[in-house]
């Protein structure tokens, strides 16, 4: 749990207007946090400025959050850049998006109790703020994706508006920009990090699509409560509450993968999951057998009837596959992404495919394709390629 003295507590009502002494004092205890004086002090109280303040209209945060916002993101993605240069680029984006997310920033306003020098005039905002500054607290270590209580963007977009403040004031110095601010962003998620507590949501849904598993997020309202529960192949698994429907997701995600297969908070290496369920009894063994490969098979002397054009595409060779596996009663073939290559906007997938019958697992994996529909047609091509060479088929 965090100490007391790492999250700033919301202090008492601020007068409306406040003495422009106060402004002073506001502003300089501003400037001695980001250890930057400022050129321009109006750019200061135009970031540290709420919609809901008196005469605020024309003047407030939210051109400033605008700017803070993208400045942030140019920033930060080319520290990350810079610091990881073998990575790919859909783990940059993961790396900025949880640095930049409104869930960070609101817990940065929190640690160094940036809400206390905002100019607001709503004790909606106050309540709700102080609600999640409790919840930070009992936090028992720092929450990336999100904790118990949606955090409010408030939080968030006043450290965007003074980063928007400091970037304006520095001429559009990026380099500037981040040595200002890269302390107040402390701790920032890095790889290492992110590997270890990774999107729960996300999470759960990839590892059991590898197990060939059907995952389902089901909501319900309750009063003012928004009830999550996660069903897998039809059969639940974990429920979970919140007054937002998106925590309510993450909560049960949590839960969910703790259920089915690790603890989210434990330091493991995602690979070395066993994608099984921890609960044992008749219902929920998953049906597992030896993986073998089809040459192993003892056949009986039968050829293999399979009307199928090796020379042409793969597409067409799931149903083809399909229908084999009908005449011959074994199981319906499964599928799973076994690899994932290169960029988001070039991603490449390897597929496998696995046939169970008596003596085992009959398993493949396919090509590396662009589309995943693709690649398990390509896994099912190379299936009944292996399956006719055979020259035999099991009955």
């Amino acid at each position: 749990m965090q100490s007391p003295e790492k999250c700033a507590i919301l202090t008492g009502e601020i007068r409306f207007p406040p003495s422009l002494a106060e402004e002073e004092t506001t502003k300089t205890a501003m400037e001695q946090l980001l250890k930057y004086q400022f050129k321009n002090r109006k750019l200061l109280e135009e970031a540290l400025t709420h919609s809901s303040y008196p005469n605020s209209s024309s003047i407030n945060y939210q051109r400033l959050a605008f700017i803070g916002d993208a400045s942030l993101s140019l920033a930060i993605s080319s520290y990350f850049f810079v610091t990881y240069p073998e990575i790919d680029c859909g783990k940059l984006t993961d790396l900025r998006a949880v640095n930049v997310s409104t869930e960070k920033l609101a817990r940065v306003a929190v640690r160094h109790g940036l809400y206390n020098y905002l100019r607001r005039d709503s004790a909606v905002v106050d309540e709700k703020v102080k609600e999640f500054m409790i919840a930070v607290k009992q936090e028992e270590e720092m929450e990336f994706h999100g904790g118990m209580i949606k955090a409010p963007k408030v939080l968030a977009d006043i450290v965007e508006s003074v980063m928007g403040a400091v970037f304006l004031d520095c001429g559009f110095d990026v380099n500037a920009f981040w040595v200002i601010f890269r302390g107040l962003l402390e701790p920032i998620i890095m790889l290492n990090m992110l590997e270890e507590q990774p999107q729960p949501v996300t999470m759960l849904f990839g590892l059991c699509k590898k197990d060939g598993k059907q995952v389902d997020v089901e909501h319900r309202k309750e009063g003012d409560k928004n009830i999550a529960s996660v069903y897998l192949d039809g059969q639940f698994i974990a429920s979970a509450s919140s007054e937002h429907k998106e925590n309510a997701k993450l909560q049960v995600a949590k839960a969910a993968l703790k259920e089915l297969y690790y603890n989210p908070y434990d330091k493991m290496d995602v690979e070395s999951v066993p994608l099984q369920r921890k609960r044992r009894n008749a219902e929920s063994i998953p049906f597992q057998k030896k993986k073998m490969d089809v040459e192993s098979i003892p056949f009986q002397k039968k050829k293999m009837d399979v009307e199928f054009d090796q020379t042409k595409e793969s597409e067409g060779a799931k149903q083809k596959l399909n229908e084999l596996c009908q005449r011959e009663k074994w199981p319906k073939p499964t599928y799973r992404v076994e690899k994932e290559i290169g960029p988001a906007h070039d991603r490449r997938f390897i597929c496998s495919v696995q046939i169970v019958i008596a003596e085992g697992m009959l398993f493949l994996m396919g090509d590396e394709k662009s589309r995943v529909k693709d690649a398990e047609n390509s896994a099912a091509l190379a299936m009944i390629r292996s399956l006719q060479e055979s020259k035999f088929s099991y009955t």
